[in-house]
């Protein structure tokens, strides 16, 4: 059709959805109105599009036309440090693109309303304008003040916020560069102006021990003191066991158990039991019944559901309940008699959980293990074996046990992503001074194996018995996701097989351990990785892809995690057979909040942690701008290529500093190529680079380029000592 027919076509169809009877209808109900013949209804979807471009009008999540008010969504926005986002809503596969220009006034974890201006079809995604702001997600933003000479700004901790906040002279509280500052929003601006704000807390300077991280707990919005009520609360908590609580508890006090942790592990939360039955075992999992001491709705349950977990930074804990409950009374303490929430498996010779119950007890931890100490009695270390030689040939059985509940979970295609951890180390002013990976022992296998057989076991018992609870759950990878990682893989030459874009946990674990020891092991278990949904808390029992699990669910941790608390008093409420119709009733009110505000919760402690490892690393990197290091190739983009270290540790080499050839991307096979040289930069290729620049704002990290005929022999020498000092050789 020509230019003329189209816009008259475009003003009918505009002039139709603006008339006050038009009620929003699907594209063939719209052809049928407009009395469009079936060869021209690829014309009306062009007019649709373009409008639908131009934002004069909407499509619904059910595919249907009209006014952009009229069929708007609403859901809230996810804001990136580039100034684009995503509005995710609730019952929508996917979440809604939003470019740059279609922002309005939306800041991050805003409640939007926005219109659809671009279908999702054909493979395009779905991608939207924001309409108006329904509900602010917060009025205060925390970040790093700077001064101009009649004005300042503040720029956000968050990156996802991805506007600076402009200080009016006077507003700033006497502020200087450098601060950690609270500005309270006065106006939100527009699309030309910056929104404005008052300085209404100095947190202090950045280069005050702590300052920096306390400055990300404040910026994600995470509690980290505990309101007075709490606390009048947990002072009324006793420090023993209170006897009258003994009775009508199952005593397992002579039962031999330990509890196995990290040396500096205060919240001891599980014991384990593991004892010889005919040819197979027996083995308890005791959990602390914190429930116990965090009644339904007290002022501790309301602060531990808003926290939601605990949180684990470089330099300090901030924990879901107070020191006195986590550290103290709900603690499994060794020689201490308490309360807990017991699961007693029995298990065949073959692995295979034969049957199980699920008890109230009363226990009593013989030793207290740390991960090192069980590790070094299992490698044959005499005087750890001699010190343990009475809970010796229990740790023995545990690892036996565990290696068989292990195979039978990778026999049915139970996912493992051994992907290195790594501790960062600070000095007495919060400076990071090394980073070294974390080490997994024998301990480890066994404490995560048996949990892991608790969950499962807990899950399944309470799916069959039909009643509300919180599950753990891991959807399938989307189909696109998948053909996507198969892609990256092919030129690594590891192979993904799929089925109709279907992935079976069994190909992956399959993919795992054909790249087991290859040098780029690492790395390519973190492209899968990537590909997977994120785990969350849900009502509904629908698997765990990761573990290849039909049940599973989170009991074994209450005192860190809220889900955990929330069905240990399910748990005990049917025990005890007061769960009653009206008890689960309000169960079934009340869980799905639980599970939803507890997957935020998780999400905010992860991206926070991982804000403060990020800051962290870009510290420790600057010191060292001019020397060289070993590095992999980890991503690439159009704008250069990302290199990730042996720690973990990724920066970027941009494609500017590539100067011996033009690069441009190579989309389809994920490759950086020279125009004239044909060189190609591929993901999972080693490469050695030069530091260049740190940013300690943004936290990034610049490389450059090192070809063998470039370097000088003074760097190589350096880094050679400074790789055995900081574990940047080969791990």
């Amino acid at each position: 059709m020509d230019r003329e027919t189209f816009k008259k076509r475009k003003e009918m169809i505009q002039a139709l959805m603006c008339d006050p009877n038009y009620t929003p209808m699907k594209i063939k109900e719209l052809a049928i109105l407009l009395q469009v013949p079936r060869e021209q209804r690829e014309e009306l979807k062009e007019v649709l599009d373009a409008l639908l471009a131009e934002g004069k009008i909407g499509i619904s999540k059910r595919g249907k036309y009209g006014r952009p008010e009229d069929t708007a969504l609403v859901g809230i926005f996810t804001g990136t440090a580039k100034g684009f986002g995503f509005v995710t809503v609730e019952g929508m596969d996917e979440d809604i693109y939003i470019h740059e220009s279609n922002v309005d006034t939306a800041m991050h974890g805003d409640t939007v309303q926005v219109a659809v201006i671009e279908s999702g079809r054909g493979g395009h995604r779905t991608e939207g304008k924001i309409l108006r702001v329904l509900e602010r997600a917060f009025a205060d933003v925390v970040g790093t003040f700077h001064k101009s000479k009649h004005y300042g700004f503040v720029v956000p901790e968050n990156q996802r916020i991805g506007v600076d906040i402009f200080i009016p002279e006077g507003k700033d509280m006497g502020a200087v560069n450098g601060h950690k500052v609270v500005a309270h929003i006065k106006n939100y601006g527009d699309q030309r102006h910056s929104p404005e704000g008052e300085i209404t807390e100095i947190l202090g300077h950045v280069n005050d021990p702590g300052v920096d991280i306390t400055a990300v707990v404040r910026a994600y919005g995470i509690p980290d003191e505990f309101p007075p009520e709490v606390m009048e609360q947990t002072a009324q908590v006793g420090e023993s066991v209170d006897t009258s609580l003994f009775k009508d508890r199952l005593d397992l006090r002579d039962w031999q158990m330990v509890t196995i942790d990290g040396e500096d592990a205060k919240d001891l939360d599980d014991a384990v039991s593991v004892t010889r039955n005919g040819d197979g075992y027996v083995l308890g999992v005791h959990i602390a019944d914190v429930s116990q001491y965090v009644p339904e709705d007290s002022p501790l349950d309301k602060e531990a559901r808003t926290r939601g977990t605990s949180v684990y930074l470089t330099d300090r804990v901030i924990p879901m309940l107070p020191h006195r409950l986590s550290n103290g009374i709900c603690s499994l303490n060794a020689g201490e008699d308490r309360l807990a929430l017991s699961c007693i498996m029995e298990i065949g010779a073959d692995g295979t959980i034969q049957g199980h119950r699920i008890a109230e007890t009363l226990i009593r931890v013989n030793r207290r293990m740390s991960y090192t100490a069980v590790a070094a009695v299992l490698d044959g270390d005499e005087a750890a074996q001699a010190e343990y030689a009475e809970e010796k040939e229990m740790f023995f059985l545990m690892k036996e046990l565990a290696d068989k509940l292990r195979r039978k979970r990778r026999k049915r295609g139970s996912i493992d992503f051994d992907l290195p951890e790594c501790k960062i180390i600070l000095d007495e002013k919060g400076r990071p001074v090394d980073i070294h990976p974390y080490e997994r022992n024998a301990a480890t296998d066994i404490i995560e194996d048996f949990m892991l057989a608790a969950n499962e076991t807990v899950a399944e018992d309470y799916f069959w018995q039909e009643l509300p609870f919180v599950y753990r759950t891991h959807d399938k990878p989307d189909p696109e996701k998948v053909s996507e990682l198969a892609a990256l893989l092919r030129p690594l030459g590891a192979k993904l097989h799929t089925s109709n874009g279907e992935l079976h946990p069994k190909e992956l674990q399959k993919l795992l351990a054909d790249i087991a020891d290859r040098p780029e092991e690492a790395f390519i278990s973190r492209l899968a990785l990537r590909s997977m949904k994120q785990a969350r808390y849900s009502i509904e029992c629908t698997g765990h892809f990761g573990l290849a699990a039909k049940y599973y669910c989170h009991f074994t941790s209450p005192i860190r995690r809220y889900p955990d608390l929330q069905i240990h008093r399910i748990i005990k409420e049917n025990l005890r057979g007061t769960l009653d119709e009206k008890r689960v009733s309000h169960y079934s009110k009340i869980l799905h909040g639980v599970a939803d505000s507890s997957s935020k919760t998780e999400r905010r402690a992860t991206e926070a942690e991982r804000m403060v490892n990020k800051m962290k690393m870009a510290q420790f990197m600057q010191p060292k701008i001019g020397e060289c290091f070993d590095g992999m190739i980890s991503g690439v983009t159009r704008w250069g290529m990302y290199v990730e270290l042996p720690d973990t540790i990724e920066g970027l080499v941009h494609v500017n500093n590539l100067i011996d050839d033009y690069y441009s991307l190579d989309e389809k096979r994920h490759e950086l190529v020279g125009e004239m040289t044909g060189r190609r930069f591929r993901m999972g290729e080693p490469v050695r680079v030069r530091l260049v620049g740190v940013d300690l704002h943004a936290n990034t990290i610049d490389f450059i380029l090192v070809e063998p005929e470039d370097e000088d022999d003074i760097f190589s020498e350096g880094t050679s000592e400074r790789k055995k000092k900081h574990g940047k050789g080969k791990h």
